[in-house]
């Protein structure tokens, strides 16, 4: 047997080696991880370093990609809003599959009423998406980026319901299954032992595209300051920033805007690649 998952191990390393969108998304990704765990021990200068004097200066040996209209490294502020953008990505992601896939295989599992409760419930959530749900939140609460979090962590716990619902309920209508049921195995027996190792890869591959998603939804909430706060970093809070500068240095918004772009398309290649590599079903059908 361990033959056999060495073999197959082997097997899906070796189409990711061959797989162009995998491969240049683990590269961004991994660029996007690696600054911001730079940024835990090591940037520049401080953040909030504010020096007037060297306002809207371009590229330089002091300061790599240039500084802000009030003189902040435009470098380290980037690599700290890279640590911000994923620590939100993580958690959200977090409370989404957390919560939305216990509800999921929990409908698929048990069927009937508990079925249709986390359906309806999930067309609910999904009718107030992220932006949304953060307006409604932080005009409560305040804005944050605690908030932000909650916000798209809600809104990610209906995607995973379905997605691991789905795949749940085929996973239930296989022998093994039955044949667990059969020998007497409770449903939480077999959802822990068969379902939930069988759906694994659909998980992580919605996953990678949900951080993408919830990358993007921190930056656009920090952009109408209902995110991340001043003076802490946010590529959305520096988009904001740079609106009123963008005929006199388009710098300010090129960088983070580029930054958000590179980091979305990596985590969506990522999946792609995922998909493929973990199922290559899917990747015959669409050649097909």
């Amino acid at each position: 047997m361990s033959d056999v998952a060495t073999s197959l191990q082997a097997d899906r390393w070796s189409r990711a080696m061959r797989h162009p969108n995998f491969l240049i998304g683990a590269v961004l990704t991994g660029l996007l991880a690696a600054f911001a765990l730079l940024s835990l021990v090591w940037t520049p200068h401080p953040f909030d370093a504010v020096a007037i004097s060297e306002r809207m200066q371009g590229p330089s040996a002091a300061h790599w990609l240039g500084t802000d209209h009030f003189g902040r490294d435009i470098a380290t502020r980037l690599m700290i809003g890279a640590r911000n953008s994923i620590v939100v990505g993580v958690v959200a992601v977090g409370i989404g599959m957390l919560v939305g896939v216990t509800l999921g295989v929990l409908a698929a599992a048990r069927s009937g009423w508990i079925d249709e409760i986390v359906t309806r419930g999930s067309d609910v959530v999904f009718a107030f998406p992220a932006i949304v749900s953060a307006i409604l939140i932080t005009a409560i609460f305040g804005p944050g980026a605690v908030n932000a979090i909650i916000a798209i962590g809600i809104f990610n716990i209906p995607v995973f319901a379905r997605v691991s619902r789905g795949a749940a309920r085929q996973v239930w209508g296989l022998e093994y299954t039955r044949a667990g049921l059969a020998i007497g195995k409770s449903k939480a027996a077999v959802t822990r032992d068969h379902v939930l190792p069988n759906i694994a890869s659909v998980l992580i591959v919605q996953a990678t595209i949900q951080f993408a998603v919830a990358i993007l939804a921190e930056a656009a909430l920090a952009y109408l300051g209902l995110g991340t706060q001043p003076p802490a970093p946010s590529w959305g809070r520096m988009l904001f920033d740079a609106q009123t500068f963008m005929i006199l240095d388009p710098k300010l918004a090129v960088l983070p805007g580029l930054a958000i772009a590179l980091a979305v398309l990596g985590l969506n290649l990522l999946g792609d690649g995922l998909r493929d590599v973990l199922d290559p079903r899917l990747r015959a059908e669409r050649i097909g």
